[in-house]
């Protein structure tokens, strides 16, 4: 339905609805606040509209959104770091923070701290780490969307779990 141009529209919307929640949760993991969440989600969707006749049908539909997902994800990331508003320290500190004070959040102060962990790790951990915890997807899948071997997530996810322990034992 996505390729035939009568039927276009109303076969995205369904698509829209199908893989909203999903992306949005994997997108707010990575970028953390709702409204930032909310308007990478929006540039993912317009991405994927504007490049549909790109799709190759040789990986699935979820793969290719979750693709752009992440892409417009760390895309922003990288623009937020080139427009720093604050020092990294108070950065990491102020993730908690500011978790805590997004009416969105419904953590408690352990989520907070373990979003605030999550945040202090490089940008590959970070997702490879969100992916397996929050998401359970296996090795496998993150290795098609992220194009790496399943032994270096493997090795990644092992030193993010090591990073999120450390970072829980200096704070306690």
């Amino acid at each position: 339905m996505l390729r035939q141009p009568d039927q276009q529209r109303q076969a995205f919307g369904i698509l829209v609805s199908q893989y909203s929640e999903q992306l949005y949760w994997q997108i707010r993991r990575i970028v953390l606040n709702h409204d930032d969440a909310d308007d990478v989600m929006q540039n993912t969707f317009l991405k994927a509209w504007n490049n549909l006749d790109s799709f190759r049908s040789d990986s699935k539909l979820s793969t290719w959104l979750y693709r752009i997902a992440i892409n417009e994800s760390l895309d922003f990331i990288r623009r937020q770091k080139k427009h720093p508003e604050m020092s990294t320290d108070d950065d990491l500190r102020g993730v908690a923070n500011t978790l805590m004070a997004d009416r969105y959040f419904d953590g408690n102060e352990a989520e907070a701290l373990l979003q605030a962990a999550i945040a202090q790790l490089p940008d590959v951990q970070r997702m490879v780490f969100n992916m397996r915890y929050y998401d359970d997807m296996k090795y496998s899948e993150i290795s098609r969307l992220l194009n790496t071997s399943e032994g270096a997530l493997k090795a990644s996810y092992h030193i993010a779990v090591k990073k999120i322990s450390q970072y829980f034992h200096q704070h306690d």
